[in-house]
């Protein structure tokens, strides 16, 4: 099978080439999957560089134990383990992979069954591998963390990204005012979208203009604790979803200090995969819910693509198709 690899960690159009490698088979629990779409995402950038380098903890100290990154797919399941009983040959699944392993870059996946739900027939690839991710990340940040409720004031940083643009939608749901935070080459996009206000994080500095805001989610977090909490009305809710790793810490640990002298919430969202993924089929269903996607591209064009990413040049989800 085709697949893209990397063996040092660097930048991507250094270190990823194509390559053809063995298809895997299933075990007992897993599934193979024929691959037809996948997404470009934070983790992506992580891993192919190796920072910030705590993750190398995670992904390998001096080489990454994992030679095919990518952790979001849509495709069809072409062989099952001898356990598996939720899918069968032929099946058209979705997910989020990364409770159980990463290589999504590639034509075949053999993962654990558990890691996908089945795709709905309204849905394309293309939507079903931009949705896993972005969209709970969304959901989970905005509803389960963030208690949204109608007629909030929402800022959301990071607002032309996957995670933004679908997090936008989910918040309209609720009648809130939407403030959408990123560079000044993505603002016409966003008030198209529906942002109600717009800022360039260039010009200006949301957690010193003054406004103040009842939930804040943040795919960014790349300020003090201190600022966040300053652009928080008396009962704001701030929630996190990623960001700079510092920062992320510090934010943690403020946000537990600080909770006993103030009604001010700060979060940081821990992802729970697929977890919801059905509520957001059925929003997608209903024409309620759909991703902005960058592409698709193909294979060959990712090292670009993810570099892109990295320098935050993307708009909405990056999506390769691997398979038609």
């Amino acid at each position: 099978m085709k697949a893209l690899i990397f063996e040092k960690y660097g930048l991507p159009k250094k270190v990823l080439k194509l390559s053809e490698e063995a298809t895997p088979v299933p075990k007992n629990s897993e599934v193979l999957v024929k691959i037809h779409c996948t997404a470009i995402n934070d983790y992506d950038w992580s891993m192919v560089r190796g920072k910030p380098y705590l993750y190398r903890l995670m992904f390998g100290l001096t080489k990454p134990k994992a030679k095919i990154m990518g952790m979001e797919l849509s495709g069809t399941v072409v062989q099952v383990g001898a356990a598996v009983k939720d899918f069968l040959i032929g099946d058209e699944v979705f997910g989020d992979t990364s409770n159980h392993g990463f290589g999504t870059f590639a034509e075949y996946i053999s993962i654990d069954h558990k890691a996908l739900v089945r795709k709905p027939q309204s849905m394309s690839f293309e939507a079903a591998a931009a949705l896993p991710h972005a969209a709970l990340l969304a959901l989970q940040g905005l509803k389960d963390i963030g208690k949204i409720k109608k007629g909030m004031k929402v800022l959301i940083n990071g607002a032309g990204g996957g995670v933004g643009t679908l997090a936008l939608q989910l918040a309209k749901m609720y009648a809130c005012e939407v403030t959408g935070v990123d560079k000044k080459e993505k603002l016409t996009m966003l008030k198209a979208l529906g942002y109600d206000y717009v800022i360039d994080y260039n010009a200006v500095d949301f957690t010193q203009n003054g406004h103040l805001y009842d939930l804040i989610l943040d795919c960014k977090t790349n300020k003090s604790a201190f600022a966040y909490h300053r652009a928080l009305k008396p009962e704001g809710n701030y929630v996190s979803i990623g960001g700079n790793l510092i920062d992320l810490i510090t934010t943690l640990i403020w946000g537990k200090l600080l909770r006993p002298f103030s009604n001010k919430k700060l979060n940081i969202l821990s992802l729970k995969p697929n977890h919801g993924l059905e509520e957001i089929a059925a929003l997608y269903d209903k024409k309620q819910l759909k991703p902005v996607i960058d592409g698709p591209h193909p294979l060959a064009s990712t090292p670009e693509k993810l570099q892109l990413f990295g320098e935050g040049k993307h708009k909405g989800k990056v999506i390769i198709a691997i398979q038609s």
